[in-house]
């Protein structure tokens, strides 16, 4: 059966890759909305969608196809994060199940309000968690779950990658609107880490500014040491040699994981599983947005204890850079 999908950012970074999937999961987009217009990319999916810049006039298309019978099944949710809440609150309200990106919500009681949402509209949310489907996260997933644990692993996640002044002009630049950059760049990574190596036991920030943060977390069966940034300068020397403006690198055991490439597909097979009866709901979104939400408010210790090699050199770089401004 062909579901009716309603899109909300359609003008944003990652609004392209849930416009192929619905399309390649043979379904529907019936209406999106975004206040910038620059959104031509709908012509290459779905160019019959009706189009909104006002949110309020979306809000009545939506309502009078749910009143005419051609109702939204799902909601499909691309916009800023502090949105998503108000969001997928909307799209409840419309009787539609609600598909949205990372992160779901910015803090930890949003999750509670949602569910009880959630109960009270019987529709479900789900959470884009493709990093899930990623080959290489499920080959490392198997690894660990097939391991004794007499001890912890150690595992060192470094991850750049570089952004403009435009950056910091924008909403992600902003931390009451994105949640700053350990919630932008790096939830879907804070989900694989929980996902992968259990509960979470400590949580532990060396650095944290406006382009990049490191810390530590200790989970039931990983130590790890973790590095995020947004800035050029914090690329290694080798990469900025080669003209490149990301890295990224995943180490078990100092043992380096293959982690570049098969990204392209992997919103297809989240809608899939969606569709399929299964996806990731609320609930499963809630070990990450806390953690996130514990860097977002710590006072960075500085390089104390166990901390990531890059946090080092980034202090040397900028001494007096371990908090946010």
């Amino acid at each position: 059966m062909n579901c009716n999908f309603a899109l909300i950012g359609a003008a944003g970074y990652i609004a392209p890759r849930h416009m192929k999937a619905i399309k390649e999961t043979k379904n529907n987009l019936t209406a999106a909305f975004d206040p910038f217009d620059s959104v031509g990319i709908i012509d290459s999916y779905f160019p019959q969608a009706d189009f909104f810049t006002e949110f309020e006039r979306f809000d009545r298309h939506i309502d009078k196809m749910r009143r005419n019978g051609t109702k939204v099944d799902y909601t499909s949710i691309c916009s800023p994060n502090y949105l998503h809440d108000s969001h997928i609150r909307f799209g409840l309200r419309n009787d539609a199940h609600v598909i949205c990106e990372k992160p779901l919500v910015l803090n930890p009681w949003n999750i509670d309000a949602l569910e009880t949402l959630e109960k009270e509209s019987g529709k479900y949310i789900y959470n884009i968690l493709q990093l899930r489907f990623h080959p290489s996260i499920i080959k490392l997933k198997k690894k660990v779950d097939s391991m004794k644990m007499d001890t912890k692993q150690d595992f060192d996640l470094t991850y750049i990658t570089s952004r403009g002044n435009w950056y910091f002009a924008s909403w992600k630049g902003e931390l009451q609107k994105s949640g700053g950059i350990a919630t932008n760049i790096g939830v879907h990574f804070f989900d694989m880490l929980s996902w992968i190596f259990g509960n979470i036991q400590e949580n532990t920030v060396n650095l944290h500014t406006h382009d990049r943060a490191s810390g530590y977390l200790e989970f039931e069966k990983a130590r790890v040491r973790w590095f995020l940034s947004i800035n050029a300068e914090t690329l290694p020397p080798e990469v900025l040699n080669e003209g490149k403006q990301t890295y990224r690198s995943m180490k078990l055991q100092d043992e380096e994981i293959e982690f570049s490439s098969g990204f392209a597909d992997l919103h297809t097979k989240s809608y899939e599983d969606i569709l399929g009866g299964n996806g990731f709901r609320i609930a499963e979104a809630r070990s990450s947005i806390e953690i996130v939400h514990q860097i977002r408010n710590q006072h960075p210790v500085g390089l104390k204890g166990e901390y990531h090699p890059f946090a080092k050199l980034s202090l040397k770089q900028h001494p007096f850079s371990t908090t946010f401004n």
